[in-house]
């Protein structure tokens, strides 16, 4: 059974997020890492890169919106 993000402690949600948030940061820096003239190579697909860099971005945003959300619900209890 999957429990829903409100249904979780407070605490393992902000621990969830910050996961969330530091996982997708290093994959951040590890796909852009990979675009720079020195670690790039003649295989190196451009467009999945790309692709990867926006999903990471996306999953940065998420987990910035998950703590924001928790933290107001929590200043305003």
């Amino acid at each position: 059974t999957s429990t829903s993000l409100s249904q979780k402690p407070k605490s393992e949600l902000v621990r969830t997020s910050l996961r969330l948030l530091t996982s997708s940061a290093y994959r951040l820096q590890s796909e852009c890492k990979k675009t720079l003239p020195v670690e790039t190579c003649p295989t190196t697909d451009i467009q999945l890169v790309t692709q990867q860099v926006i999903q990471c971005a996306y999953d940065i945003a998420k987990a910035a919106k998950q703590l924001v959300t928790i933290t107001t619900k929590e200043n305003n209890n």
